[in-house]
């Protein structure tokens, strides 16, 4: 019973710092409706200034002192990302603070690697809490007190603001509505920045808090991105108190599966959140969503349109300009260009469901991926042959897509992503477990095109022919009666449900057709490469596609193509270079703020451009 008891403390320490990142994130939500993701990036800064402030102030006093500057400093790092990155979008739709913020990511990642280096920087102990104590005569550490210590101080500190200060109140009240406190005379824009640096601070301190237990590295913004996510989205976006609850509740089971269920550690704490919502759609102590409460819907989007003589025209020139790909004998072009095709198809289907449907998925890899291994399994186990595998592919991931749908699309929001997100987890966990089966983190090797596609040039041929049918079909798919029904419940999901329509099930069928189609570009992909991994299932694949959809323009039919194409070609080059990332972030920084419709968007305002020009110089 000591032992159990030692490890439920261990639980809480786990969880001290997790709430401290976390909360931070949940008061910039309440408030701003932002999902920033670049909270993780805040917290692997906190720990690297406190590093070296420590370097600089030795002993207890530097020590306490350092923590406290880091937390100061991140907070400011945050109000500059709030004024520069995200005040400009802030009435763009949700899915451009995402991606800005993903950006912001990829920023900081390179700048941090640039002034700190790759190496990990390991941090002293705590002076005057090096040692353990022993309780029920099991030895415990004493720093993991003081972190325990520290989360209720914070947690009560934070009541205390919220509940019994005018500011706390003001806050509490932009939470409910933000339109009301504005016309009581009070300044949204310093409010939105304070609440970014109370936000940002905690993030630094959670950092800094963490250095005696562990490093400051650069993998600690996407190690500790998912579980506030699945904190915050688990207590209920928003309540301080539920992501208190919700990190004890997941740390110390993530504790107790180490001891009990080793195999369970990859998946548990996306098991809980996957429960929590399908019971409780809005977190342990969150409310339900009204229309419009999530994020900004900016504009209304504009109706899709068939392309016009002159589109045709030049996508038949793309297609030929393709096909001759291969006659130039350059083999490194037949591969690039068939991976561009690829990722063009799996981009699409994403976009199918998100600028058709307005469902922003955080786990699209999953049917990807799942595509791709459905593939290989048949390959591999049953001797199928590539053309009956190939159709299988899209069959595998739509099955996954309709068991997973159904219990997505009772969700709205972020809720609704961070499930997809969760279920997708699930099944690349499976996946990379399953040893026996699916050959786990070693892959499946040997997943080779049949003999009359063996050629490089052949397979790209075929590639061509599936890739475009594929993105041809889904831009079909938008203009039947079942699209425009879609696009209805994305526009006005009341008003679609008060002619008669299902919406849940428009919306359902929509997920299970997008997750066929990426299947079907998973398909294409693990016969393209003879071999599939489990990190075409991870999140990082999820979020590239989101980008390629967001760079192209996700109000356009054409956008996915255009951003999925500059994507993957931006990222063979630029990865030559060792600060790809910031140039990437920089990127995606600009084009939220400058270019809202993506490339489909700039070259449409180009064309309006060059038609205002020529009418005033046949006026004149």
């Amino acid at each position: 019973m000591a032992f159990y008891f030692a490890q439920f403390l261990t639980g809480l320490s786990n969880a001290a710092a997790l709430f401290l990142v976390a909360s931070g994130l949940s008061i910039i939500f309440g408030v701003t409706r932002v999902v920033n993701f670049s909270h993780g990036s805040l917290y692997m800064l906190g720990a690297y200034i406190a590093y070296t402030a420590i370097e600089l102030l030795p002993g207890a006093f530097g020590f306490w002192t350092s923590i406290l500057f880091a937390g100061i400093a991140v907070g400011l790092i945050g109000v500059v990302i709030e004024v520069c990155v995200l005040k400009p979008i802030y009435k763009a739709p949700e899915l451009f603070q995402l991606v800005a913020t993903f950006g912001v990511i990829l920023v900081i990642q390179d700048l941090t690697l640039l002034i700190f280096g790759a190496e990990d920087l390991f941090g002293q102990r705590a002076p005057g809490f090096e040692g353990i104590v022993r309780i029920f005569g099991e030895p415990v550490p004493t720093y993991d007190l003081v972190l325990i210590v520290l989360s209720i101080v914070v947690l009560i500190a934070l009541w205390f603001l919220f509940s019994k200060t005018r500011i706390g109140v003001l806050v509490r009240a932009a939470t409910q509505d933000r339109e009301m406190v504005s016309a009581l005379g009070v300044n949204q824009a310093v409010l939105f920045s304070g609440v970014f640096f109370l936000g940002a601070f905690l993030a630094g301190i959670g950092g800094a808090a963490q250095l005696p237990k562990g490093s400051a590295n650069l993998l600690m913004d996407f190690g500790i991105l998912a579980p506030i996510f699945v904190v915050v989205v688990t207590g209920g976006m928003g309540s301080i108190f539920g992501a208190y609850v919700a990190a004890v509740l997941i740390s110390v089971l993530q504790v107790y599966g180490i001891r009990l269920l080793p195999d369970s550690t990859l998946v548990l704490m996306f098991a809980v959140m996957a429960i929590v919502l399908v019971i409780r759609p809005w977190g342990l102590f969150g409310k339900p969503e009204m229309a419009g409460d999530h994020g900004s819907q900016g504009p209304p989007p504009k109706p899709f349109r068939e392309l016009e003589r002159n589109g045709k025209i030049l996508v038949a020139a793309i297609i030929v300009a393709l096909a001759a790909i291969p006659l130039t004998g350059v083999n490194f072009l037949t591969v690039l260009f068939a991976d561009v095709i690829i990722f063009c198809l799996f981009a699409a289907s994403l976009h199918y469901i998100l600028g058709v449907g307005g469902l922003v998925s955080f786990g699209h890899a999953a049917f990807y991926g799942g595509g791709a291994y459905v593939a290989a399994l048949f390959v591999h186990y049953a001797g199928t042959p590539m053309e009956l595998a190939l159709m299988l592919a899209p069959l595998g991931a739509g099955f996954a897509a309709f068991i997973i749908g159904w219990f997505c699309v009772r969700l709205t929001g972020v809720y609704f992503a961070m499930l997809t997100l969760a279920c997708a987890q699930v099944l690349w966990s499976i996946v990379f477990q399953w040893q026996e089966f699916t050959g786990g983190d070693d892959g499946m090797l040997n997943i080779w095109p049949s003999e009359w596609a063996s050629d490089p040039s052949v397979y790209f041929y075929l590639v061509l022919v599936v890739g475009v049918g594929g993105i041809m079909v889904l831009r079909a798919m938008a203009h039947t009666p079942f699209g425009y029904a879609l696009r209805g419940t994305r526009d006005s999901a009341l008003r679609t449900e008060a002619i008669g329509m299902n919406v849940k099930l428009i919306q359902w069928m929509s997920f299970v057709f997008a997750g066929a189609m990426a299947g079907l570009a998973g398909g294409l992909f693990v016969f393209a490469k003879g071999s599939i991994f489990p990190t075409e299932m991870e999140i990082a694949t999820s979020f590239d596609a989101l980008i390629m959809v967001f760079l192209g323009g996700v109000q356009s039919l054409t956008g996915p193509i255009a951003g999925a194409s500059v994507f993957t070609l931006l990222q063979d080059w630029l990865s030559r270079f060792e600060y790809w990332r910031l140039l990437l972030g920089l990127l995606i920084i600009f084009i939220a703020i400058l270019l809202p419709g993506g490339l489909a968007g700039a070259a449409e305002q180009i064309k309006a451009l060059i038609r205002r020009l020529s009418m005033r110089g046949s006026g004149s």
